[in-house]
């Protein structure tokens, strides 16, 4: 009987669904919204240069001619070193010194006539390096320590 029930609710339903559907009809006069039209770009104005028409770097008449030199001697770090050269037109000479760290003094002397740098390098001194001792002491063995107590 059940069966019979659920198959006339089934057919009932195909039935009443079998009409077209009803919309609504259109507006009576339909009139489309006005064209969109976007703003032109903003450009910004183009910057303007006013450039030499040809540039000519201005370089002295005289030739360079110069002399310096520096030293520096600081008894707390042990730095000393120093540098003195000299220029006149095309002609450079100079020299620089250190200190070494094994004692010895290392003097570069240079100079240029134009045509490129030729350098000497000389050392002055014996090379010293201290005694190699080594400080390490190995750790006592392990029952040596206290065990702890816990009260």
């Amino acid at each position: 009987m059940s069966l019979k029930v659920a198959v006339l609710a089934c057919v009932a339903v195909v039935a009443l669904c079998d009409k077209a559907p009803v919309h609504d009809p259109l507006p009576p006069v339909y009139t489309p919204r006005p064209a969109y039209h976007a703003p032109a770009p903003y450009h910004a104005p183009e910057p303007v240069y006013h450039a030499h028409a040809h540039y000519e770097p201005e370089y002295p008449d005289v030739p360079p001619k110069y002399n310096y030199n520096y030293g520096v001697a600081d008894g707390y770090s042990g730095a000393n070193f120093g540098h003195s050269e000299s220029r006149d037109g095309y002609k450079t000479e100079g020299s620089y010194t250190v200190d070494l760290p094994d004692g010895r003094k290392q003097i570069v002397t240079y100079v240029d006539n134009g045509d490129g740098l030729v350098a000497e390098v000389t050392y002055e001194g014996e090379a010293q390096y201290p005694e190699y001792k080594p400080t390490y002491k190995p750790a006592p063995p392990a029952y040596a320590h206290p065990t702890p107590t816990y009260a």
